[in-house]
């Protein structure tokens, strides 16, 4: 005979957007089993590096305090390069060294970690090494649980918030989520690299607790994407994201991209006499608003990357915020379901209302169309030399020929890389609309 353990609610997986909803759920004084495949939260994730903190000031006050920190942004870089140009532009600010702060390096072993034991002192209850295998529904195909890998048994609640992850296979059961198109995906692949402190401060230009966030396109070998480093306390992550077809069509492998970054002209000396601690990979929803699934259906919700929640718009790549926003808010809107004793879809459609009024899907709506255009062919292969050309060509002193007229050299250095001026008037006005 299978055994059914009852509860309010499960929430499936015990990253930032499980924890999160199990944390509002047992705050209301609900029984919630958060349920984590791994040994523990935090062990199986992977993602670029950092955390925007302004999401937990009314989920956890201060939470600046006890947060499991490696360092905080100070200074954020948005790098263009060649195979032997860089151009940056760097701004840096003390305001986000200092409380409440703007955003953290912060290993997700250590963050998950800390987030779902808020949701367990708060009273959930977290069960490690399961996985749910499927979802339990009654006769008229309502979700009333999920069955998991320990001897077949069942966890049963009127609602179910499914934070699984990028291709949620709790989503895609339930008909919400499909088949995954490879367009809509990147494969974000991450070294964390051995580098002592005080090299990372020397080399970065920062004190101890203070950290970089550097964004990088054309580095990524012809692949659409890019590429990222973050320094951590006493390591390094540097890693790509890379488009899934055409990484898939090129026959490239991505470690030999993060390679040819290590050894770009900008980045070896940031890098010298680092090894090698850790390797990783993960697939990346980067579709946008438009490609978003429904998230909700009788007695389940989604969440996180689960539901696609991941801003991928090139001045901002951010994910674990609107994870934990995400979260947050299912949790709410089970809370309140189940008060009302109406778990259906209608009864949950309070959910992408409250996102829709706040940062989560308000981002991502206005956003809609950044995929494409940082996506697109020009944008990814032809202005980070472009841009690397006007800059050497503005900045080389060319006595005793005149310098050259602003206009006339952007006309050289466009048709140089393909480019009519008309088009790179188009796209600049194109993502003024888009970010404006």
């Amino acid at each position: 005979m299978t055994e059914a353990l009852e509860f309010d609610a499960v929430v499936v997986g015990a990253g930032p957007a499980g924890a999160s909803a199990a944390l509002a759920l047992a705050r209301a004084g609900r029984s919630v089993v958060l349920v984590e495949r791994g040994p523990f939260p935090g062990s199986k994730n992977v993602y670029g590096g950092v955390v925007y903190g302004r999401v937990l000031d009314d989920i956890v006050p201060s939470w600046w305090k006890e947060v499991p920190v490696e360092r905080w942004i100070v200074r954020r870089s948005t790098v263009m390069m060649t195979a032997s140009q860089s151009l940056s532009v760097d701004f840096r600010t003390d305001a986000w060294g200092e409380a409440p702060y703007n955003g953290m390096t912060t290993l997700r072993c250590h963050f998950d970690a800390w987030l779902a034991a808020k949701a367990t002192d708060a009273g959930a209850r977290l069960v490690t090494s399961t996985v749910a295998t499927g979802l339990v529904r009654d006769g008229s195909g309502r979700v009333i649980g999920v069955r998991t890998d320990r001897d077949a048994a069942e966890l049963r609640a009127p609602v179910v918030i499914a934070c699984d992850g990028v291709n949620s296979f709790l989503a895609k059961e339930a008909g919400l989520l499909p088949a995954a198109a490879a367009s809509h995906h990147t494969l974000g692949v991450k070294e964390v690299l051995n580098l002592p402190a005080g090299a990372i401060n020397e080399r970065f230009g920062v004190q101890d607790h203070e950290g970089v966030d550097m964004e990088i396109l054309g580095c990524t070998g012809g692949i659409p994407g890019g590429g990222f480093l973050y320094t951590n306390a006493d390591t390094v992550s540097i890693g790509v994201v890379l488009s899934l077809p055409e990484l898939g069509a090129s026959g490239v492998r991505p470690e030999s991209i993060i390679a040819d970054l290590k050894a770009h002209p900008t980045m070896a000396p940031l890098l010298r006499g680092s090894s090698l601690r850790e390797y990783s990979a993960h697939l990346i929803p980067e579709g946008g608003y438009d490609t978003m699934p429904a998230l909700a259906a009788d007695g389940l919700l989604i969440a996180g990357d689960a539901g696609a929640m991941t801003l991928a718009a090139g001045l901002w790549l951010e994910g674990v915020n609107y994870a934990i926003g995400s979260g947050f808010a299912a949790g709410r809107a089970a809370d309140g379901a189940l008060g009302r004793g109406d778990c259906s879809a209608t009864g949950l459609a309070s959910y992408r209302a409250d996102l829709e009024s706040q940062f989560v899907l308000a981002d991502h709506k206005r956003l809609r169309k950044a995929p494409s255009l940082v996506l697109s062919e020009r944008v990814q292969q032809r202005y980070p030399g472009l841009l690397c050309d006007l800059a050497e060509g503005m900045f080389t002193v060319t006595n005793p020929i005149p310098k050259p007229g602003g206009l006339a050299l952007t006309r050289r250095v466009a048709a140089r890389h393909g480019v009519k001026l008309r088009q790179l008037a188009g796209d600049t006005i194109r993502g003024l609309r888009i970010f404006g």
